[in-house]
């Protein structure tokens, strides 16, 4: 007799019982292992999962996957995405995507699936993003159900990082013990609020007369920012020795950073400065430009074109890294200015 071997099956003991699904989290399989109806079963679990019912969620994240709007995300975010992805079509797959349409019905089960990640509420949070994501397509633009039952659903995670930014002592305190190539880029952060992702892969073709203009990695660059050149910009510009295309390079061979290098590096950095407990993270000198921008008078137009953010979007989303009391010293010199030119 020949014997089949069957990859990816899950074993699951429960209540003394034995049963076992087509890979974990699948549909669990009938008969005894070994049987004609147990191959059987496999072997409808496979060809479901390759070529999923329409009316089931599993076939939603397939379509989701092979969408445009999938496409159009950032390749990290597709890289982050992917494993999230499987982890949701492997809970939900088998659910009618109608379920998805009866909100008080769906979301005790969408909250046990987050459940999983419950002692990680940022963890949790994300997936839900995911999630809310691939129903969001669901509901526009295939019409598979009207609303999205992620929406109400509180986030677990309570932090808030309006107000935390890199003040000048923090900058001071790193740029002392740092190299001068981390300086150079904690320098252009500060002064353009460039993501990371784009800061290693501004060039320097991308320094124009007047301005810096290059399109947003965030937006599958189908967005552009345009940063003034105004004069300390200039001068931090000036003080980067031209050893690459790329403006910021490695120490060790003047290479381009790759992400991981760089994140290396800048944590090494805090360490040596004795901040390696402080809650500031790279990311943060965007707030930190956000709030030297607002700070100097520019509107809320002019910084959303700087930032790369939708104008639309853009008073929450500055308050959100500017923060209220950055807000009101910024109201009081405005006033102040105003009364002085009376």
């Amino acid at each position: 007799m020949v014997k089949v071997e069957l990859k990816g099956i899950a074993k699951v003991t429960a209540k003394g019982h034995i049963y076992f699904y087509a890979w974990r989290g699948g549909p669990r399989l009938r008969g005894e292992p070994g049987s004609p109806e147990f191959l059987a079963s496999y072997n409808e679990a496979i060809e479901a999962r390759y070529t999923p019912d329409e009316g089931r969620f599993r076939w939603l994240v397939v379509s989701y996957k092979k969408s445009d709007a999938f496409a159009a995300l950032a390749d990290s975010t597709k890289r982050q995405w992917g494993p999230w992805l499987d982890r949701i079509g492997g809970y939900f797959g088998d659910l009618r995507i109608a379920q998805f349409d009866r909100p008080e019905k769906i979301r005790p089960v969408i909250r046990q699936w987050r459940s999983q990640w419950a002692k990680t509420p940022r963890t949790a949070d994300y997936g839900m993003q995911v999630l809310s994501r691939v129903i969001s397509y669901a509901v526009d633009p295939l019409g598979k159900v009207a609303g999205n039952p992620c929406e109400g659903i509180a986030h677990l995670y309570k932090g808030n990082r309006s107000e935390i930014i890199w003040i000048d002592s923090d900058l001071a305190l790193i740029e002392v013990k740092c190299s001068a190539e981390i300086a150079q880029a904690i320098d252009l952060a500060v002064h353009t609020g460039l993501r990371l992702g784009d800061l290693l892969r501004l060039s320097w073709p991308h320094v124009k007369d007047n301005a810096i203009v290059m399109t947003t990695g965030k937006s599958g660059h189908r967005r552009e920012v345009v940063i003034p050149l105004y004069d300390d910009l200039r001068a931090v510009l000036a003080r980067i020795p031209k050893r690459a295309t790329t403006i910021l390079t490695s120490g060790r061979h003047h290479r381009p950073w790759t992400k991981d290098g760089f994140g290396s590096s800048f944590n090494k950095a805090k360490i040596a400065a004795g901040m390696a407990d402080a809650d500031l993270h790279f990311h943060d000198l965007r707030g930190t430009a956000a709030t030297r921008f607002y700070n100097a008078g520019l509107s809320e137009r002019v910084i959303a074109e700087i930032m790369g953010w939708d104008e639309d979007h853009i008073a929450r989303i500055i308050r959100r890294y500017v923060g209220r009391t950055a807000a009101t010293q910024a109201a009081i010199h405005q006033l102040n200015q105003t009364r002085k030119g009376t």
